[in-house]
Parts: structure tokens; C-alpha cells; sequence
């Protein structure tokens, strides 16, 4: 299916099923929101990547306008929908000063294999455990799905649009395993160079070598 679709394109990766909240403060992007309350339309999250718009995003739905400040300044919350791959831009869209877009949307297989999907959470939670950071996810781990994890798995905005591209959750669970096995040793290694820089001049309490 191709159709037109305003677009808001923010330097972040959105994946479907994600809730992402965001402060709406530029006259454009005040008036797009406006319209799509009224109108009842989602409106796309291109990926900016280097200071260029990808031709990836993701759709997303507005959820709930939590606030709206005497400037028309507005804090929204919205929900990621599905994958689109941009076909051309609209910069000229009549009476509108943000821009729209021609997208379609990729076939995205939803087919997953429950024990890779269970490996790539397990190291998740080594990686977060090294890290000391504490998350818990708001399915069970047998609803899991990339998607929900991504964010969590320590890659770059450059490695979340990777991901983004592939439309087929065994690869994408796929790609996440092996991001995390090539990086869970790195993030080891640092923290224990951490522990030792900070050991560097205290008192150290050693066994000596018995020759």
C-alpha cells in the first residue's frame, strides 16, 4: 500500500509497539500535531542519520496531548504503528508548514523463534547486570519481541536503524545476539579496568608469592 503521510523526522530510531513521549515546541511541528488530532491521523518518524532524513521510519499514532503551555507549546504521547520506507518527499504541501511524504510499507514477518528470543534477554541481562542498570519490561518474556528490547541492548543509533531495516523478527533477533555477544566482553573488560583504576592508590590487602 502506498499513501501520503506528514512526517516529523527526529534523529531517533521508533519501533513499532514503542511508546515515545516528546515536547512539541517548533510552529511546524505544533501545527502538525494539531492536524492530526483533529483529523485522527497518524502522522511518520523518519530516522535522521548523519544530518540526512533515512528513507526509513516508523508510523506512529498520538496517543494523548498531556499538556498544552500558554505558547502552544504541548507535551504528547504517541505509539509506534509500523514500518514505512519513504518513495519521495513533499516539502510544498499546501497550507502546511511542515512536510509530508509517499511512502509504502514493507511486508514485516512477525514469526519468532522463542529460544533465540530467550538467549538475546538472557545476555541483555548480563550486559545490564555489568552495567548495574535495572529494567524491567512491561510484557512477559515469552510476549518479548525485538522491538521491545532494541533500546536496551547498547547500540548505536546508526545499529538501530540496521535493525530497523530488516522485516523478519528472526533476524532481527538474530542481529541483536550477535551484537550483544561481540559487546559483552568489551563492556567486562571496561568495567574491570574501571575497578582497577580506582584501586590505584589505596591501601591493597595481598598474599604474598611464596617462592
Amino acid at each position: 500500500m502506498t499513501n501520503f503521510i506528514n512526517i516529523f523526522p527526529l534523529a531517533i530510531v521508533v519501533y513499532p509497539g514503542e511508546e515515545l513521549n516528546l515536547h512539541i515546541f517548533e510552529p511546524r511541528y505544533k501545527q502538525l500535531i494539531n492536524d492530526c488530532k483533529e483529523n485522527q491521523k497518524p502522522f511518520g518518524i523518519p530516522a535522521v542519520i548523519d544530518d540526512k532524513i533515512g528513507e526509513l521510519g516508523t508510523l506512529v499514532e498520538l496517543v494523548e496531548i498531556t499538556e498544552v503551555y500558554d505558547n502552544g507549546e504541548m507535551d504528547i504521547k504517541t505509539r509506534g504503528l509500523e514500518v514505512f520506507r519513504i518513495l519521495e518527499i513533499v516539502k510544498d504541501v499546501p497550507g502546511k508548514l511542515y512536510n509530508g511524504a509517499i511512502v509504502n510499507y514493507p511486508e514485516n514477518s512477525e514469526k519468532s523463534n522463542q529460544l533465540l528470543m530467550q538467549k538475546v534477554v538472557e545476555i541483555i541481562g548480563q550486559l545490564h547486570t555489568i552495567l548495574k542498570v535495572k529494567k524491567t519490561f512491561s510484557k512477559t518474556e515469552a510476549l518479548l519481541r525485538s522491538y521491545d528490547v532494541a533500546h536496551h541492548a547498547g547500540l548505536s543509533l546508526k545499529e538501530e536503524y540496521e535493525l530497523l531495516g530488516l522485516f523478519h523478527e528472526m533476524q532481527r533477533q538474530e542481529y541483536l545476539k550477535q551484537h550483544l555477544l561481540k559487546v559483552l566482553p568489551i563492556v567486562a573488560e571496561m568495567e574491570t579496568l574501571k575497578k582497577r583504576i580506582k584501586l590505584n592508590g589505596h591501601f591493597k590487602n595481598l598474599e604474598g608469592f611464596n617462592l
